[in-house]
């Protein structure tokens, strides 16, 4: 692990060039046409271009590049995994679903825009991920380029982000218990930070049995991520979390902070870390940036 200054400048270095990264791909990618979609386009772009961490295409890109693959490959993929999340930050910030009115310091794309073109942006981020994971722009190889789409549809659908999501829409009007809560976070936040790292590797041809500490690294920082999130939400900054915070107690929703207290949630989060980065212990300086974004996970206030 870097000394704290040489982390510093690595995780602020890795930001920077990912958040251009992927803002001149979306760019380049998503061409507003001369026609009636013109608005259409315009939501997406307003929904991908200029906001968020970037944290799932940087673990992805992070990952690829720990086994020598070429950026431009990290950074495509690292686009439709970005796309997926966009589009279920979209859907999540709906009136009929969080009802949200801003996020990453800007008015949510339904405020924006209005529902329906949200509705459609959201849609049409959905299939753009997988029309960029199909393209062998990303890969040669027609086997890696299926089981990255395997990997992101599973990640996002009933059994990943989705089926999490379900959860914590009933988690609103029913008691959780920590095992449950665990799952349901495992599901909304962790599946999509889990594919970000395997996609990483599987356009290295890493092999599934040879993924194991990586997908143990990608759980626990996963878990440590929502812990830090809902930090965020119980004591946060609005203006530094560019979206509304407190809204989980206001729901009444059990969570890991309702169920252990502040501090052990603190406790947790830093032992979850320790534990991530136990699992790349194999590795040597190529995965330093790896372990790097494990500890920002716990330190960042948005």
């Amino acid at each position: 692990m870097p000394d704290s200054v040489v982390a510093d400048e690595l995780l602020a270095d890795a930001l920077n060039r990912m958040a251009q990264d992927i803002d001149g791909a979306f760019d380049a990618l998503l061409p507003v046409p001369d026609d009636a979609r013109a608005r259409l386009i315009e939501a997406m772009r307003y929904a991908v271009i200029g906001g968020g961490k970037r944290m799932r295409p940087l673990l992805l890109a992070a990952t690829a590049e720990m086994y020598g693959v070429a950026r431009d490959a990290a950074i495509r993929a690292g686009v439709a995994i970005e796309a997926i999340h966009a589009y279920s930050l979209i859907h999540d910030d709906l009136p009929c679903m969080d009802d949200d009115a801003l996020r990453h310091g800007k008015p949510t794309l339904h405020v924006a825009f209005d529902e329906a073109t949200a509705v459609l942006a959201g849609d049409a981020l959905h299939a753009f991920a997988f029309e960029i994971l199909s393209d062998p722009a990303v890969s040669a190889d027609p086997f890696t380029r299926i089981e990255l789409v395997r990997i992101l549809g599973e990640a996002s659908g009933s059994r990943g982000m989705a089926g999490g999501q379900m959860m914590d829409l009933v988690a609103e009007t029913s008691e959780f218990d920590l095992p449950t809560i665990t799952r349901l976070q495992q599901l909304k936040t962790g599946a999509l930070l889990g594919a970000a790292v395997e996609m990483g590797a599987i356009l290295a041809h890493v092999p599934p049995e040879g993924r194991t500490h990586l997908r143990g690294f990608a759980r626990d920082i996963g878990l440590a991520f929502q812990i830090a999130d809902d930090l965020i939400d119980f004591d946060g900054s609005a203006e530094l979390a560019g979206k509304a915070v407190g809204k989980d107690s206001k729901a009444g929703k059990q969570t890991f902070l309702t169920l252990l207290g502040a501090d052990r949630a603190r406790e947790q989060a830093r032992m979850l870390v320790d534990q991530a980065i136990a699992h790349l212990a194999d590795h040597g300086k190529e995965a330093d940036l790896l372990r790097v974004l494990a500890r920002y996970i716990t330190e960042r206030d948005h």
